[in-house]
């Protein structure tokens, strides 16, 4: 029997309150694969950064720009590409974006020159910038309340272990051929992904009903029944505005932009030391001694930990606030990175209990910012939202290996390296304190009026 949603709680309140279903779990399972695939084309060039500079006989500061080459895409697809989304649909956008990120992982098997390496990093970058903060938001939007914060945990979780694969698969083919093939390989992984993704994965139901297609309700109320909750009923509603390219520049400066730069510098700041210690740590153990099998080994341990990370965030943000768990650990990563590491060498039995633990510690609080973000955004700019955030974020690892690498040009040890790093975290929990500051200030503005 049918019944209206038209009570004290909106279609979107049922939803979270409702258990979960095989098609919400399937789609959670995909945006899993996507960030997966994303973390293996991301750090394909950390893991490759030894082989093609000796190929090249590249510096430091040239190396530097080339691990930030796909992170500058990642900005630029966040935000100019992704706002697309809320205009033409979550799915295709990461269809499309995933089929063109593979096309140019595919096409560096004929690079000549580290100029066309880091074009095509560049726009393999686009493509995962859009993907991933569409996975995120999807995430989001198809699981319920209750296991929410798990589910965007374990995307990152997703991330972490596309690149411990991704490792692994490196050290394989390192070993029996050229640099190229690493990233032809991912690129085959990625259409791989996409085929799956063509299959299984369904449009946002939020964005369905915000009933901008002639058809939007009726395909709304399919995808309730295939959800196994046929019961809701979808009434009609008036369409929203699409909105513009630029939609993601506009969060800067409109009412309430304040959360916005809030939540994004806590992004720059996190992933300012984050892209520093997976990008640099694989070389910078080579450099003090170990064989590149270990150096890169200790670079795959970081992702380890990392997984395990964004797997205990999401378990302790069902019983704990998550904003709070996520900012504990980012102060634990900064203890992690600033007094730990300079008191201690490069031996391989370090290395590896370090890298699982900063692993651990950075990637929970990762996911600790990537389960607020699409919280923090209306549905309909939602995808621009958490683009703009994730836009501050790829800043952040832009900046951070090219920052590195004029650092180590100028002769700093790596124990200054580190502590330099360590006060990223650090700012990072302060904005996240400042933000969540002001949405206290907000909720007890609106608590009167809706007494």
């Amino acid at each position: 029997m049918s019944s209206s949603f038209s009570s004290d709680l909106s279609l979107r309140q049922q939803l979270d309150a409702a258990p979960m279903g095989r098609l919400q779990w399937q789609a959670i399972a995909l945006c899993f694969l996507i960030n997966a695939i994303d973390g293996v084309d991301v750090l394909v060039m950390s893991f490759t950064a030894s082989a093609v500079s000796k190929d090249w006989g590249l510096n430091s500061v040239v190396l530097g720009w080339l691990l930030s080459a796909g992170i500058i895409g990642m900005t630029v697809g966040s935000v100019f590409l992704t706002p697309l989304s809320d205009r033409w649909g979550r799915r295709p956008m990461v269809l499309g974006s995933l089929i063109a990120a593979g096309a140019f992982m595919v096409a560096t098997e004929w690079v000549q020159d580290p100029w066309t390496l880091g074009v095509l990093r560049f726009f393999t970058g686009v493509g995962i910038g859009c993907s991933i903060v569409n996975a995120n938001v999807l995430t989001s939007e198809y699981a319920n309340a209750r296991w929410r914060a798990l589910a965007i945990g374990l995307q990152s979780v997703g991330f972490a272990l596309g690149a411990t694969l991704g490792g692994m698969l490196a050290a394989y083919l390192l070993k029996r051929g050229a640099w190229q093939h690493v990233f032809v390989w991912c690129g085959v992984l990625t259409w791989v992904s996409a085929f799956f993704v063509a299959v299984g994965l369904p449009e946002s139901l939020d964005q369905l009903l915000q009933g901008r297609k002639k058809d939007a309700m009726q395909r709304a109320q399919r995808l309730l029944q295939r959800m196994g909750q046929g019961h809701l009923v979808v009434h009609s509603v008036a369409p929203t505005p699409k909105p513009g390219a630029l939609q993601a520049l506009k969060l800067l400066w409109v009412p309430g932009a304040s959360k916005t730069w809030l939540l994004g510098g806590s992004f720059f700041a996190l992933m300012f030391s984050f892209y520093f210690v997976t990008s640099w740590t694989p070389k910078l153990l080579e450099q003090a001694g170990l064989t590149a099998d270990k150096g890169l080994a200790g670079g795959v341990l970081l992702h380890v930990g990392g997984m395990l990370g964004a797997l205990a965030l999401g378990l302790l943000a069902t019983r704990w606030h998550l904003q709070r768990v996520a900012q504990a650990l980012m102060v634990l990563g900064a203890v992690a990175l600033g007094v730990v590491i300079p008191a201690t060498g490069w031996s391989l039995p370090v290395a590896v209990m370090l890298g699982v633990a900063i692993g651990f510690l950075i990637n929970g609080s990762i996911a600790g910012l990537y389960a607020t973000a699409p919280q923090s955004f209306e549905a309909t700019t939602r995808s621009s939202g958490v683009g703009m955030v994730l836009a501050f974020a790829r800043l952040g690892g832009m900046a951070s290996p090219v920052v590195a690498g004029h650092l180590l040009e100028a002769q700093w040890s790596v124990a200054s390296l580190y502590l330099f790093y360590t006060a990223t975290l650090l700012v990072a929990a302060l904005f996240l304190q400042l933000f969540l500051k002001q949405q206290s200030a907000l909720k007890r503005e609106k608590a009167p009026a809706l007494a």
